[in-house]
């Protein structure tokens, strides 16, 4: 049964009740649920918030991972939650893809959860066993051409960003190989390293590590340029002009948060995102702050839901 709230009219007495009730959050502890497993990007981003969004409020904000189910699970606790403020979710570009890969799911996510803030911005690598016979991506593209569905590629689960990456780069390449979905990042990349499964989109800060070990071999990165961390890897576009594959995280709260609380949260993770060192960081992990206002979060939300249904059309990507 899906849960529903009833629609409040915004009376004048129910915003000032609402700004009350933001100048006295938080009260309690604040829990970051994490729909995702251990060590991922979604959990770093998190726990690296967690810190300056306590000094800020003055309350803990605790982290909790709740993974599984293609994210759902951790999802709908938010979705189900009071809307108070105390309880947000640190989500993805798995979220929007959900919208059109997990029509059952419990919850819809622009109806149920109200955008917050947006948070940052990656590219992956495109990586190999070393035991392949292929050194860049036309000869990966012309090896799987030669031995059509004879290979796999790995990703963190069903609908994730990786999982993406991989089925719109098999439909524009135009070859077989099957996806194999792990329980998380680190299990695919353990996959990877060991021979396991020979082919895999992965965070690139963790597969520079992988790289330079000589553990993996590095064919390309999934940014419309060649990526900052590892200039000597091109482009995937320029191979297959167009392609384009991120990961992007977020932070939403149950649909009916007041506003004055989600306008205090929004403004203090910009002025996170926007200090110098956080830049600096983001850029050693690869990634880029994405500031916004909470009408273009929403914005930037749902033009990613119908970028990534036609991304999951053109590729014919299930869930499975």
């Amino acid at each position: 049964m899906i849960h529903r709230r009833p629609f409040l009219l915004a009376t004048p007495a129910l915003l000032l009740a609402g700004g009350a009730a933001a100048q006295a959050w938080p009260q309690r502890p604040v829990r970051i649920i994490v729909p995702f497993g251990l060590g991922g990007s979604a959990d770093v981003a998190a726990r690296f918030l967690a810190e300056p969004l306590q000094q800020a409020f003055g309350q803990p904000f605790i982290i909790e991972n709740r993974p599984g189910a293609g994210a759902t699970i951790g999802t709908d606790q938010v979705a189900k939650s009071p809307a108070d403020g105390q309880t947000l979710l640190l989500m993805s570009n798995t979220h929007t893809a959900n919208e059109t890969l997990l029509p059952n799911r419990p919850y819809v996510l622009m109806r149920d959860l109200a955008p917050v803030a947006a948070i940052n911005i990656a590219y992956h690598a495109l990586v190999v066993h070393p035991s392949i016979q292929a050194t860049t991506v036309p000869e990966l593209i012309a090896l799987l051409k030669a031995n059509p569905g004879r290979y796999d590629y790995a990703s963190s689960g069903p609908g994730t960003p990786y999982h993406i990456a991989g089925e719109v780069f098999r439909a524009m390449a135009d070859v077989q190989m099957q996806h194999i979905p792990f329980r998380g990042s680190n299990e695919a990349r353990t996959a990877v390293i060991s021979g396991q499964v020979p082919i895999m989109f992965d965070a690139i800060p963790t597969m520079r590590e992988q790289i330079a070990a000589g553990r993996v071999r590095g064919l390309a990165t999934s940014g419309p340029q060649r990526n900052v961390l590892l200039p000597e890897l091109p482009a995937v576009a320029e191979t297959l002009p167009g392609y384009e594959a991120s990961i992007w995280l977020g932070l939403m709260a149950p649909t009916g948060t007041p506003r004055p609380i989600i306008e205090r949260l929004n403004t203090e993770v910009n002025r996170i995102l926007n200090r110098p060192e956080t830049r600096e960081r983001q850029a050693a992990a690869g990634a880029q702050p994405l500031p916004m206002s909470v009408e273009e979060f929403a914005a930037f939300l749902t033009r990613d839901i119908e970028r990534q249904r036609e991304w999951i059309r053109m590729a014919r990507i299930t869930a499975g």
